[in-house]
């Protein structure tokens, strides 16, 4: 791949009032790291749809960004959402998967019933020890997971669990996979999600546990790790390994105090997938900008013409508009405020954003851009997808729409 050396951009530095000299270091770090060590491996590995390597994994966990949220009693970096998503746009600048394995972390598959485990597992997590899958969707449950069916059967001291599930990322690599099963229907009057509860499956990294079996989903981007639907055939999960958190203690109703902590994890979501957008989008522009300016045409540096130099200024404060909204809706979740309808917005519109942005980015890159000498097809193959994950953008539109418009 041609390196995109020449008339190199500035980045985009961190403005006040976001601005101390803490996240100023952070993100340069990360954007160093980014650049020097996760671009060369995402040049080689994308092409072949290969799986980051566990030695990058090692070096993130090393810089503690596993634990960026996580207290600093338990050994985390003590942070915030803002934090959070400001390294990922720096490191998923270079590779959209690299930041979202972030995810993965920050005490994912700890909240364990019991107090002295879950404060040994927050540990691991914020060492990048304890690295898991999410395992929500279903074939025929995604945007509604009220709608999931694989069930969660007593049997003594423990749970069995059957049922397929669909797109769970990094599961044959992770140390657990937290499954959302059903444990009973829901009464009448209750909510379509009573009876649902999360579990955890330990297992060892590169293989599946006894009663689990994966099959790759040929995806066309978001590589670096591979995404599994899972066949799940009597898995048996201690009752000690079933999770608190996500929808309540068994047999609560969705709508009761538990569900505020699942809330507040899809508000993070979906800002850290506005990041995560915004840093693929932000790729397309710098790479598009040293591209107008080493292409020549009847004489001239391409850049040299005002409909592409207008183009591209349009692609760049869309970036910045959608930047500012992340970094605002990070900062409102982390004073504690209602953040639902914003977060659901910001989500929206920089997905959106970058879909259109690295749209334009393959334009302005003409024939070449419609190779894979340049990375702009992998950030136009990256960026499509941020409109899906984390509810898609007709999802984020009904959240924002029936909070300005209430249904009887």
């Amino acid at each position: 791949m041609p390196k995109q050396d020449r008339h190199q951009p500035r980045p985009p530095e961190l403005l006040s009032p976001w601005r101390n000299e803490t996240r100023v270091r952070l993100q340069h770090e990360a954007r160093a790291f980014a650049r020097d060590v996760v671009l060369p491996i995402a040049d080689e590995l994308d092409p072949q749809k290969g799986e980051m390597p566990r030695s990058l994994i090692d070096a993130m966990a090393r810089k503690g960004w596993f634990g960026i949220t996580i207290p600093a009693e338990y050994g985390g970096m003590g942070l915030g959402v803002f934090e959070y998503c400001l390294i990922s746009e720096e490191l998923s600048r270079a590779w959209l998967s690299v930041g979202s394995i972030l995810a993965r972390g920050q005490g994912l598959g700890t909240q364990t019933l019991d107090d002295d485990r879950k404060r040994e597992l927050l540990r691991k997590s914020a060492r990048g020890e304890w690295i898991g899958s999410i395992s929500l969707s279903e074939p025929t449950a995604g945007s509604d997971l009220a709608g999931v069916q694989t069930r969660a059967v007593r049997d003594g001291d423990a749970w069995v669990l059957t049922g397929t599930k669909r797109w769970a990322g990094f599961a044959k690599a992770a140390d657990f996979i937290e499954v959302l099963a059903r444990t009973r229907d829901p009464e009448p009057g209750e909510s379509r999600s009573a009876g649902l509860e999360p579990f955890l499956v330990i297992k060892k990294p590169g293989t599946f546990p006894n009663g689990i079996t994966g099959k790759v989903i040929d995806k066309i981007g978001y590589h670096g790790f591979l995404t599994f639907e899972l066949e799940l055939d009597g898995v048996r999960v201690p009752e000690s390994d079933r999770l608190t958190g996500l929808y309540g203690d068994e047999g609560a109703d969705a709508d009761s105090g538990g569900f505020a902590s699942v809330q507040r994890g899809l508000n993070i979501a979906r800002v850290h997938t506005a990041a995560r957008a915004v840093a693929v989008a932000r790729a397309a522009v710098e790479d598009t900008q040293a591209y107008l300016q080493e292409r020549e045409q009847f004489g001239h540096p391409i850049g040299d013409f005002q409909a592409l130099r207008f183009a591209l200024a349009d692609m760049a404060a869309e970036v910045a508009q959608a930047r500012a909204f992340w970094q605002q809706a990070a900062h409102l979740l982390d004073e504690g405020e209602p953040a639902e309808s914003g977060c659901a917005m910001v989500k929206l519109l920089a997905t959106e954003m970058a879909v259109r942005v690295t749209n334009q980015a393959m334009q302005l890159h003409g024939g070449n851009g419609y190779t894979t000498e340049r990375r702009v097809e992998r950030y136009w193959r990256d960026a499509r997808l941020t409109t899906i994950f984390e509810g898609t953008s007709e999802i984020q539109r009904r959240i924002i729409s029936d909070r300005m418009l209430p249904r009887a």
